[in-house]
């Protein structure tokens, strides 16, 4: 089922010398069960088009519908808590929080008590394949890879069906990155999320049920 749908989403914006027109009306649809690349090169409109579906900015004309629902009759910042996670390539972790404290953060925003919040957090930082000693130490003391697998367990506290991945192996070494796709690949297979990842890596998105390429703001190829 199509749970995150775009209708002729154009987006353009004004530096200090000119209008860009970032994207040039794309149209395409994600489902729930699947995992979905994004691909393209430097440019080419990935990351506008993400901030769009994240809900950080709404399309310049076109829609971005989440279960049938144009995000622009929505509050964006419920949109952004309730339906769409994101994950980042920098991981974006508080560095004065602990790993427990980093992904109870979305709970406790939403009204979770603290005990269940921290119960949760054990269950999801296991999830990710991550030890149980792990909950109770800093972002830097952890190898890139363990704090992408906190930054997805945090996205998985928001309790949001549509995980938005933007570039999350580009900062990991090949056998890290590895890892963080299979995650994502069973999240998307096993527990139903619509999982979204924008990749500069071929053969990541070679891996994906369906893949959109963009070039300057156009989608040139679908697959899947």
């Amino acid at each position: 089922m199509s749970v995150l749908e775009l209708r002729d989403v154009r987006y353009t914006y004004q530096t200090q010398y000119q209008k860009v027109e970032a994207l040039k009306g794309i149209t395409h649809s994600f489902e729930e069960g699947l995992l979905h690349a994004i691909v393209g090169k430097s440019g080419s409109g990935k990351t506008t088009l993400l901030s769009l579906m994240a809900g950080l900015d709404l399309p310049t004309s076109g829609q971005v519908l989440c279960e049938g629902v144009p995000t622009d009759q929505m509050k964006l910042e419920q949109y952004r808590r309730e339906k769409a996670a994101v994950i980042y390539q920098s991981f974006r972790l508080f560095p004065l929080l602990t790993v427990a404290e980093n992904v109870m953060y979305p709970m406790e925003l939403r009204g979770m008590k603290a005990r269940q919040a921290k119960e949760r957090a054990a269950a999801l930082v296991e999830r990710v394949g991550l030890p149980a000693e792990a909950l109770d130490r800093y972002p830097t003391m952890l190898s890139g890879g363990e704090q992408q697998r906190v930054a997805i367990a945090r996205a998985l506290g928001m309790d949001t069906k549509i995980l938005l991945a933007d570039e999350p192996t580009g900062n990991l070494d090949t056998a890290n990155g590895e890892n963080i796709f299979s995650i994502l690949q069973n999240l998307a297979h096993e527990n139903c999320y619509c999982v979204v990842l924008v990749t500069h890596n071929p053969e990541l998105a070679e891996r994906a049920d369906r893949v959109l390429e963009l070039r300057d703001g156009l989608a040139v190829h679908e697959r899947g």
